[in-house]
């Protein structure tokens, strides 16, 4: 045990610290031990992951309407007829993305083994998506990319 005041190591049937006199109390937040950065900001980062990937779906379900909705009612001039199967197809593209994003922050809050890798590709492809994908790719970075934060995750991985 330590005391509040001093930090002087006291031994824990004492009422009181030998070093300085003051009564025994719990830590101060600057002396108890601290939470670790992916600690921190691992919930944060997979809550954003499943945000940015339901705005993909809607963007993705938007693109899908317009290419097989929208485009299909359209009369197109021959030379212009393949338009509606691109843009249909970009659709399930924006799909498939939204959905392994939302997988990847269900994967972090779960402290899934393979979500981490799998949310460091997604950060690093999201940093061409400018402005809300690269600050997110930026910050998935920050946390996940060091290697501290891959061992620190691997024990939480292993632990949950």
């Amino acid at each position: 045990m330590y005391c509040s005041h001093c930090g002087a190591a006291v031994p824990a049937e004492h009422k009181f610290c030998a070093s300085c006199g003051k009564p025994l109390g719990p830590l101060p937040a600057v002396l108890a031990p601290s939470r670790t950065r992916l600690e921190n900001h691992l919930q944060l980062v997979g809550v954003l992951w499943i945000a940015y990937a339901a705005l993909k779906l809607l963007a993705a379900l938007a693109v899908l309407f317009a290419g097989n909705v929208i485009l299909a009612a359209v009369r197109l001039p021959p030379e212009a007829r393949f338009v509606p199967a691109l843009v249909s197809t970009l659709g399930w593209g924006l799909l498939i993305v939204s959905v392994v994003g939302v997988g990847a922050g269900w994967g972090l809050l779960q402290k899934a083994p393979w979500a981490r890798l799998l949310a460091l590709i997604l950060g690093f492809l999201a940093l061409l998506n400018i402005p809300f994908g690269t600050a997110l790719g930026v910050y998935t970075l920050w946390v996940l990319l060091p290697e501290e934060s891959g061992r620190e995750y691997e024990r939480a991985a292993q632990g949950a």
